[in-house]
């Protein structure tokens, strides 16, 4: 390869879930690495099975494999920060963070290279990203050939009103209309690529939010520089959804609530901070455990893991 060849380092976080890492790296093989040089930077977060060992053991011919060991589970954002410096470290010009339960289009890392050429002034990007087959929010909708190609994300929109923020185009089946790039409220941690000297510059995620949201206030702190936060359909990766977390559990009462002030109040309107307020304390008193626990951690200033179990 001729010497300005764009070095590409891929950050893959598994925590107790192996087969799915196995899976998400047997579809890394098939990537079409003629315009750029790959590495896969392989953080093991603290599991407690025997992911470490059977990784060990994995061996491809077709990328430098680097596996990093966390003693202990470190979060979503640390987990990958590890990889991320690590990447940057060794001389990687982009990384991409991308979640061990999804698998990619060979085409992912051309396509997503090809939009940082046509913005030069892009600071982050992510694919779009379909549901992988049967992991749909509501499997009886669609038809047998519509299956992995229903949107789960193809940009992110954040109502600052209520500081929440919703997946566009999630449930609609792809006929063409999400086939332009579009500048976006936030890009998903699920696959996020960005320049290596951006990520020096802007700071990688925000380790006080352990997980969830830590994309969201990477995406606003690339705004803040003037970068543009894109949402790019030249990429196309398969998620299978919550797989590590289930949606309306436990682990998401208290870091979604939690961090969700925590962001809200770092950079929603004042009408939305005030809202906030009071909806917090409405839940210190009729929320769930872990919702109270989320608010109280929140005004006592425990972030990272905080009072997770």
């Amino acid at each position: 390869m001729p010497n300005n060849t764009p070095r590409i380092s891929i950050v893959v976080l598994n925590w107790n879930r192996a087969k799915d890492t196995l899976e998400c790296m047997a579809s890394l093989e098939k990537l079409d690495k003629r315009n750029y040089k790959l590495s896969v930077n392989l953080v093991d977060n603290g599991s407690t099975a025997n992911s470490v060992e059977i990784f060990k053991r994995y061996k491809t011919h077709n990328f430098k494999i680097q596996l990093i060991i966390n003693k202990e589970n470190l979060g979503y954002a640390a987990g990958n920060n590890i990889g991320m410096r690590k990447a940057i470290n060794d001389g990687s010009d982009f990384v991409m963070v991308l979640n061990n339960d999804t698998f990619v289009h060979p085409q992912l890392i051309s396509g997503l290279l090809k939009t940082f050429n046509e913005y030069p002034n892009a600071g982050v990007v992510s694919p779009k990203i379909y549901f992988a087959k049967g992991f749909e929010f509501h499997k009886d909708r669609y038809s047998k050939n519509e299956l992995g190609k229903v949107i789960w994300f193809a940009g992110g929109d954040i109502d600052w009103n209520n500081v929440y923020g919703t997946n566009h185009g999630v449930d609609e089946i792809d006929h063409g209309q999400f086939d332009k790039i579009r500048e976006v409220d936030f890009v998903t941690g699920a696959c996020l690529m960005a320049r290596s000297k951006t990520l020096e510059e802007v700071g990688m995620f925000d380790e006080r939010y352990f997980s969830y949201f830590e994309d969201t206030d990477l995406s606003q702190r690339m705004k803040n520089r003037g970068l543009k936060v894109l949402y790019s359909p030249y990429g196309v990766i398969w998620h299978k959804v919550a797989q590590t977390s289930k949606i309306g559990g436990e682990l998401n009462d208290y870091f979604l609530t939690r961090n969700r002030i925590l962001f809200g109040m770092r950079y929603a309107p004042l009408r939305s901070k005030i809202a906030l307020i009071r909806e917090s304390l409405r839940l210190m008193t009729a929320g769930r455990k872990w919702q109270k626990a989320g608010v109280r951690d929140f005004y006592l200033g425990r972030f990272g893991k905080g009072s997770w179990e």
